[in-house]
């Protein structure tokens, strides 16, 4: 079974950017933890700053018949982009949406949230610990 974790804008720059906000641990260090964490389940990684390239993977992997959900952290992305909603609503895949912060805390602009609607769940402000609730999640699903 396979869990798609799919980072939206500047997640690429986790562990160094804002680290007072995102933490000092990069995605290349956690990932390797998180998937020994799990060692029956292929946990595949995929990050991109533009918008379309999110969409055509979230598409792409909903055509994985091993696919059991996607972890999404669409940045940025999550307060501007119908086309992201939109994607999310057209894939027979769960989506459960994860923010490092909790949006609500921050600039108003980060208050509107365009996926809550379409996302099976919402995981925030946890940083690192909110994809592996949502990796857990997914794991634990599959197992009753």
């Amino acid at each position: 079974m396979k869990i798609f974790v799919i980072n939206g804008p500047n997640l690429n720059l986790t562990g160094i950017r804002e680290p007072q906000i995102y933490g000092t641990e990069s995605f290349d260090t956690w990932l390797p933890v998180v998937q020994a964490q799990h060692p029956n389940t292929h946990i595949e990684y995929y990050q991109s700053n533009v918008e379309g390239e999110i969409i055509n993977e979230l598409q792409k992997v909903a055509q994985d018949t091993n696919c059991i959900g996607v972890v999404l952290n669409a940045g940025a992305y999550t307060h501007t982009s119908i086309a992201i909603a939109d994607a999310v609503a057209a894939i027979p895949i769960s989506v459960i949406a994860v923010h490092m912060s909790n949006p609500l805390s921050r600039e108003p602009e980060r208050h509107t949230d365009l996926l809550l609607g379409k996302c099976l769940g919402v995981i925030s402000g946890l940083g690192m610990k909110s994809y592996e609730l949502a990796i857990g999640y997914f794991v634990k699903a599959q197992g009753k």
